[in-house]
């Protein structure tokens, strides 16, 4: 399990099937596998996306692999749920289904952080709504099952990833099960499911029993019994939360348990922690979801075990209790080698949506089409965001040749292409090539971030390397501009300033989106995030370097309203920084808790998991009332004259009055315009939170949105 040689991901030797591929595009219909001539589908990937064959699309990445290794793969996009007509559309599958609700979360992509349903769906043609089912992994997955009873179904991407234990949902304001117990699925993939899919792909067309596939790292399986030639260690002694308060250990037998029988409980003797053991067999028991569903300390305790067993490096296997059966969680899996990631983006795609879509415009490829993805991972860790969770803090780099060779395919192969790239970058733009100086140090690290509170002494952060790329990419003949719209780490920036200097006078398109979420002490600490000292650094960077350049452009910094640990005063403080730097957000974002996310066990619990939990430790304050959540977000609306009244009754109530007026140096004036605040008209649009970017103060040439926050 711990073994730090996987095989090589093209390394196997390809199915039987292999003369059938690879396909122009994976077929949707029964008519594109006649034309390829093909009688079945070895696997069939179930998506709540829209199919666009390019490798930021999952389904893509995931089928063309399988594809490469000789499989044939089909696609049943945005299928009809409320039958199984649509899954049966390619007929039975010869090896299993593979269901994911699409690149993003089902209900994040669905609803807004104030739980209203968006209006549209940027990942379905023409950006039309309601094509997905909410919670579309689970509803696809029973789907499969009554379509084709028998055959294996797996679930993967990332909303399976974020459920894969026991989790709290924001939309039902509940502790769920974990999506493997609920979708009723066979295996659940979690992270970048590359290895675990391929090595799955090919013991089941061996012949192995699904059931029998217990080893594989980055997954979940639901287990009867537990194997006795391991050592089960309660969490609770590698972490004390304190006494759990009336409950019994669910791992654990009564002294009046009658013999074991068949489909009774099974008896696990839970070690206290030795001194020396063999991490490969050696199991983590967590809290059963019975005990997180009613405790908040131990589901902030559960949730901080998780997360301190998340390096491929060291994670031991987690077990959780879900009612008589053990979810049995692997280790995560070991990240790609360059060469490897390499190939997985090399993959013969067509690099735009199927045919079968004609003219329809799906908004998530119009945005990334002309982009570049260069590595993977972040090792940032805010509490708030769930690409650490999915795709861990280790760096998977593509290699310099690789993506030089991307940006010629993309020059020569994607309709409309004028000569700029719109993004090199990935969940950040600015860790390529970044990492640990030691491997084995590395490999041991239990820190959650590399870069907070301060970054790391381990943490290579020379960006030069990156500095060559751009100036490389941008001597390629036909490309004019590129850009950098992933989200930039400004802490990681300003220790090469050889690369904010390249940043500034050559990839900015007068705009330049950076994510300092806050200016306060508490908040920030509780999202892991630099103060803002670091952001008058980089600021100070950027100013300089543009005048260098001649160019006028400007910094649009992202800021997040209601987050945990943020109180009013916070907020306050806030709204008179952005006031006295001259900053007007015309769109604003409230903390949205996201299944897993450090955050989101903050905002459920009240308690901090980036320390030790415990029954007597402080608690974290969260905005959770509709009425304050709004303050919130109107504090970073100062301007805004429909929020004047709020923020007028609020300051009033905090002391605050003197705030209120005409002055320079105060927020709201005193007087309301009419048609505004509490005299709008039923004409005036409610106030409602808007996950996009700040409106440009500033006249200036555009530059695409950025897709990362960092």
């Amino acid at each position: 399990m711990n073994d730090t040689s996987p095989p090589n991901l093209f390394g196997y030797r390809k199915y039987w099937a292999h003369k059938f591929t690879p396909a122009p595009f994976l077929p949707m219909s029964r008519e594109e596998m006649d034309d390829l001539g093909w009688d079945s589908c070895d696997i069939i990937i179930v998506t709540g996306d829209a199919y666009v064959d390019q490798a930021s699309f999952g389904m893509a990445i995931v089928g063309r692999l399988l594809e490469a290794q000789g499989f044939r793969v089909g696609i049943i996009a945005q299928p009809r749920w409320q039958d199984t007509e649509d899954f049966m559309q390619l007929g039975r599958p010869n090896l299993f289904f593979g269901v994911t609700a699409g690149n993003m979360d089902s209900m994040v992509n669905r609803y807004t952080s104030d739980r209203k349903i968006r209006s549209d769906d940027a990942y379905t043609p023409d950006a039309e709504g309601s094509k997905r089912p909410d919670r579309a992994s689970l509803v696809y997955s029973q789907r499969c099952k009554e379509a084709y009873k028998g055959i294996p179904v797996i679930i993967g991407g990332i909303k399976a990833s974020l459920r894969r234990i026991a989790h709290y949902d924001y939309w039902q304001d509940k502790v769920r099960h974990s999506a493997l117990v609920d979708s009723k699925a066979d295996i659940l993939l979690f992270g970048n499911a590359e290895r675990a899919v391929v090595e799955l792909a090919h013991r089941l067309a061996n012949g192995e029993n699904i059931r029998n596939i217990t080893d594989l790292r980055g997954t979940a399986i639901l287990r009867n019994v537990l194997p006795d030639d391991f050592t089960y260690i309660d969490s609770t002694d590698v972490e004390s939360p304190g006494p759990v308060h009336g409950k019994i250990n669910p791992y654990a037998s009564t002294p009046a348990a009658p013999p074991q029988l068949e489909n009774t409980a099974q008896v696990v003797t839970l070690h206290s922690r030795p001194k020396s053991l063999d991490r490969s067999k050696t199991a983590i028991c967590l809290p059963s979801y019975e005990q997180v569903r009613s405790d908040p300390v131990l589901y902030a305790h559960a949730s901080r075990i998780l997360h301190l067993e998340s390096n491929p490096g060291n994670a031991r296997i987690l077990v959780q209790k879900h009612g008589k059966r053990y979810l049995w969680l692997n280790p995560p899996p070991l990240p790609l080698t360059t060469k490897e990631l390499d190939r997985v983006y090399e993959l013969p795609y067509q690099r735009r949506p199927h045919p079968a879509y004609g003219d329809a415009k799906i908004p998530a490829y119009e945005m990334i089409r002309f982009s570049i993805n260069i590595m993977r991972g972040c090792f940032g860790g805010c509490t708030f965001c769930s690409i650490t969770e999915h795709e861990g803090r280790i760096i998977k780099n593509r290699s310099e040749k690789s993506i030089l060779k991307d940006i010629e395919a993309i020059r020569d192969n994607v309709p409309s292409f004028t000569g700029n790239i719109s993004d090199l970058g990935g969940p950040t733009a600015n860790m390529w090539r970044l990492h640990c100086k030691d491997p084995k140090i590395e490999s041991s690290c239990r820190r959650l971030s590399c870069v907070y509170p301060g970054i790391c002494k381990n943490m290579k952060t020379d960006q030069m390397p990156l500095v060559h790329l751009y100036r490389k990419a941008r001597a390629i003949p036909g490309i004019k501009r590129i850009f950098i719209a992933s989200g930039l780490r400004y802490d990681l920036a300003v220790e090469t300033p050889e690369y904010v200097k390249e940043l500034v006078t050559h990839h900015v398109g007068g705009y330049l989106k950076i994510a300092p979420e806050h200016t306060e002490k508490t908040p920030l600490s509780h999202m892991m995030k630099p103060g803002i000292g670091t952001y008058d650094r980089f600021k100070a960077m950027f100013e300089k370097y543009s005048k260098a350049a001649s160019k006028e452009q400007y910094l649009i910094p992202y800021f997040i309203a209601a987050h945990p640990g943020t109180t009013d005063e916070d907020m306050l403080n806030l709204a008179l920084w952005l006031k006295k730097n001259g900053f007007r957000a015309d769109q604003v974002q409230a903390y949205l808790p996201s299944p897993m996310a450090l955050a989101t066990a903050m905002w459920h619990t009240g308690y901090n998991p980036l320390k030790k939990v415990g029954r007597g430790a402080k608690t974290v304050f969260s905005p959770r009332g509709m009425k304050q959540r709004r303050l919130h977000k109107a504090f970073l609306r100062y301007h805004d004259a429909a929020n004047w009244p709020l923020l007028r009754e609020a300051l009033k109530k905090m002391g605050r009055a003197d705030l209120i007026g005409n002055g320079k140096h105060q927020l709201v004036p005193n007087w309301q315009p009419k048609g505004t605040g509490n005299d709008a008209s039923s004409r005036t649009r409610p106030f409602r939170t808007k996950h996009s970017h700040p409106a440009k103060r500033h006249t200036g040439s555009k530059q695409r949105p950025s897709r990362r926050r960092r």
